[in-house]
């Protein structure tokens, strides 16, 4: 079956652009939900599990759920207010109607094995018809299924997974897929539920009252948990948006927090820059835990420590150090990269990749991080244990060992080790904070050769770090490359925000590397990172940009490009990795780095602001 218009896709090649999507979740897995209605992404049963839906990586082989009015319609996609509910709806001649997407989160019960997606179509004016086909293809789309039908029931199975499909409409199938054509009067409505079925987890209908139950439970969810921020400033609305999408980025029966639920979006679309981003980054989920912590949520910066210290994180003994870049939502440590060739790519963006072979790579830069992240939490939060103080105080001395070594840095450059001045930065900030808490607690630690390693790293930037000819401080130890990296100086607290060397480095970065408020990382060409073509800007940095003209004082030009920054949020205000010449959203999405940044250029702005 081929329904209508509500099939047409919105790039001209198929598929709608990264940004036309809206992210719904259950703390376990996540979705994302196109403009025209369709589910175009969908792991299960969680974050890192393979794909069921993956049409944005390939509308012919990836799967997809399609719903859509079946006549010509214009759609709007919005969330309910203070929510992870998504609205999309659609505009016709003789109707409208809405689809109320949203995964119920539920507790530990044997329902969180459900993970139920809800889909509701609600006619609100007129009379509008419907189609629905739902197309799964599991394992990355490369493994069979078979599908069971009746009239209001389909179970699709496959070696791996099975879903149950219930509906209030009635369902065929072709043998592969499932389909549903109907049409609704005013105030009529139609449920869809896709659920995980399992030995003790049965088919279970989700009759129209259930789903009006489900989505006034899931709405009070997200207002109670939202109702907790302290943020009450001029960007609400974007703030708390971010911080709904760090939320739905976390995997609650961990604590550990995605960098982004997808794989393989591209940085260059037809490029290579195509990678996994659904594991914990050590470096994202600790800045997490200061945006978090900024805002008042204390319980996630809570549960992030209780992911560090159950899985014996800062115990580690891998090649590189006590700690790996990233580790799987789960605590494992083996992730290993492998590439999908039967799937195209998003636009034909290959390779696709699952896993991420960067885990072996050195990045000294996680450990001021993760220090830093600990150091907030005992002061904001709940005072750290004495077996977390040991773990912090022998990662402190490991590093006292190896700070002065070259790493692949922040970017994960694939072209070798250098000298990385960002690496350095944050190696000195591990030892600040451990040093700040041992003295404001009076916990033991070796202080002479802590403080004696971090003035070393101190001397060893303000003399090798620091680009006389460039007047700027730069990306390696005696080069004369620029980075946006080092915007997170001042922020660190290693340099006043009105140093002349600072001021000067600013003015250097706005020159060679802002683009209208966009920020690049770096220049490829004269840092080649070991892999081909250029990438967009990259909206961390943009908003680390905003965050150091606010400490530079520089109020009105911080102001201005935190408010163009704003503009190029999705419609649902929400940030890819990257932004494109042509202002698209580029890279995995939605991106836990870019939200956590917006939020504390946001708080800091806003204060400067008065």
């Amino acid at each position: 079956m081929e329904f209508g218009y509500g099939s047409a896709r919105l790039d001209g090649a198929g598929h709608p652009p990264i940004s036309e999507h809206g992210l719904i979740g259950d703390l376990r897995t996540a979705a994302l939900v196109a403009t025209d209605g369709t589910i175009d992404w969908y792991c299960c049963p969680r974050f890192d599990a393979p794909s069921v839906f993956a049409a944005i990586l390939d509308p012919d082989r990836g799967g997809s759920f399609r719903l859509a009015a079946d006549v010509p319609a214009r759609t709007r996609q919005f969330y309910f207010p203070d929510t992870n509910v998504l609205i999309t709806r659609f505009y016709a001649a003789d109707g409208v109607a809405e689809i109320q997407d949203f995964m119920p989160v539920v507790d530990e019960s044997r329902e969180a094995a459900r993970h139920r997606l809800i889909r509701r179509v609600v006619c609100v004016r007129g009379t509008l018809p419907f189609g629905a086909r739902i197309a799964p293809r599991f394992g990355y789309g490369a493994e069979a299924h078979t599908v069971r039908a009746e009239a209001h029931e389909a179970v699709f199975e496959s070696p791996s997974l099975s879903l149950a499909l219930t509906s209030t409409a009635p369902l065929e199938t072709d043998g592969t897929d499932v389909w549903s054509r109907f049409k609704l009067l005013e105030g009529e409505s139609v449920v869809f539920a896709l659920d995980r079925i399992s030995g003790d987890v049965r088919p279970r209908a989700c009759p129209r009252a259930e789903a009006q139950e489900q989505f006034e439970a899931t709405v009070r969810f997200w207002g109670h948990w939202l109702g907790r921020s302290r943020y009450r400033g001029r960007w609400r609305e974007m703030v708390h948006r971010s911080a709904l999408v760090l939320k739905l980025l976390t995997y609650v029966p961990t604590g550990a927090i995605v960098a982004a639920p997808t794989t393989s979006l591209p940085e260059r679309v037809g490029g290579e820059r195509n990678w996994d981003y659904r594991y914990m980054w050590v470096r994202d989920a600790a800045f997490c835990v200061y945006a978090m912590l900024r805002l008042g949520f204390t319980s996630e910066a809570e549960a992030f420590m209780g992911f560090i210290s159950e899985h014996g994180i800062m115990r580690g003994t891998g090649a590189t150090g006590p700690l790996q870049i990233m580790y799987g939502i789960d605590g494992r440590c083996d992730l290993p990269e492998y590439e999908l060739p039967h799937l195209r790519g998003h636009l034909g963006s290959a390779p696709v990749r699952v896993g991420n072979a960067a885990t072996e790579q050195l990045q000294l830069d996680i450990y001021g991080a993760l220090i830093d992240s600990v150091y907030l939490y005992d002061k904001w939060g709940q005072p750290i244990s004495s077996d977390h103080w040991d773990e912090v105080g022998a990662v402190v001395d490991w590093l006292c060992d190896h700070w002065d070594r070259p790493d692949e840095g922040v970017w994960e450059t694939r072209g070798g080790r250098r000298n990385f001045v960002y690496s350095r930065l944050m190696c000195w900030v591990a030892l600040e904070r451990a040093i700040r808490m041992a003295n404001r607690r009076g916990l033991p630690a070796d202080l002479p050769r802590w403080r004696q390693n971090r003035d070393a790293i101190y001397r060893q930037i303000m003399r090798e770090g620091w680009s006389s000819e460039r007047g700027a401080f730069v990306q390696g130890l005696g080069g004369d490359v620029l980075d946006a990296s080092v915007l997170m100086m001042p922020m660190a607290k290693f340099v006043s925000p009105t140093d002349p060397k600072w001021l000067s480095t600013l003015d250097a970065l706005t020159a060679d590397l802002v683009s209208d408020s966009l920020v690049y990382r770096y220049d490829p060409e004269a840092s080649p990172d070991g892999l081909h073509g250029s990438e967009g800007t990259f909206s961390i940095c943009s908003f680390w940009y905003v965050e150091a003209l606010t400490r530079a004082g520089r109020l009105e030009d911080a102001r201005l490009a935190f408010e163009k920054m704003l503009t190029y949020a999705n419609h649902l205000g929400l940030y890819a990795e990257e932004i494109g010449r042509t202002g698209e959203q580029l890279g995995n999405f939605p991106q836990a780095f870019t939200h956590l940044a917006l939020i504390s250029a946001a708080v800091n702005l806003d204060r400067a602001l008065g």
